[in-house]
């Protein structure tokens, strides 16, 4: 029942911080100068803190709950997603086919939908599924802490953290535990066997 607050919250973190970041990489890697000197300084000085640290900062100011525990982790997973998707616009950009598609006259918003940005969602595919476990973790860490879900939400971090102060009723906190380590390393199997289907080369 745990797993009906967790994983919607995960996925939901998940998908936007790939739209904000992804957005935000692509106006960064396609328009340079000021723009990419702006969101990649910003991008930067969120990833200088420790994720967990400044998750629980957010968290914290915004108060507890499961939506502002949201909101502090897609703080956290954007800069990951711009930088991703900054690299994968530097390199496509510089292909031959949008060189022609500008030469043809192709506007500038057209050749960053249609020409870049379809050949740059497979990296990102890839670690949008490793994360997604992540995430979950992140959730329930807050939870456990006080800064998620609060009781009687039947959050697994919430769950846990009831678990941890029963010592000797230890399977209140195993089933949450479990269910944890089991979207972790079912996410993390997903996003290998993806890169293995889109990578020739780690296949070899």
């Amino acid at each position: 029942w745990g797993a009906v607050y967790t994983i919607p919250i995960a996925f939901a973190v998940v998908l936007s911080a790939v739209a904000i970041g992804s957005f935000m990489g692509a106006i960064a890697g396609y328009s340079g100068r000021w723009a990419d000197s702006v969101i990649m300084r910003a991008a930067d000085v969120t990833l200088s803190f420790p994720p967990i640290l400044l998750a629980m900062t957010v968290a914290a100011t915004l108060g507890p709950g499961l939506s502002n525990a949201a909101v502090a982790m897609v703080i956290v997973w954007w800069p990951i997603y711009a930088r991703l998707m900054r690299a994968q616009v530097l390199e496509v950009r510089t292909r031959e086919h949008v060189e022609a598609a500008i030469a043809g006259g192709a506007g500038r918003m057209r050749v960053l939908r249609v020409h870049i940005l379809p050949l740059c969602w497979t990296p990102t595919l890839i670690n949008a599924t490793m994360d997604f476990g992540q995430v979950a973790l992140l959730a329930a860490s807050l939870s456990f802490i006080g800064l998620g879900a609060s009781p009687p939400t039947p959050e697994w971090g919430s769950m846990i953290s009831e678990g941890a102060t029963r010592f000797y009723s230890w399977w209140i906190a195993m089933g949450p535990g479990l269910a944890i380590l089991s979207i972790v390393l079912a996410t993390s199997f997903l996003g290998d066997g993806l890169r293995d289907i889109f990578d020739r080369r780690s296949r070899t």
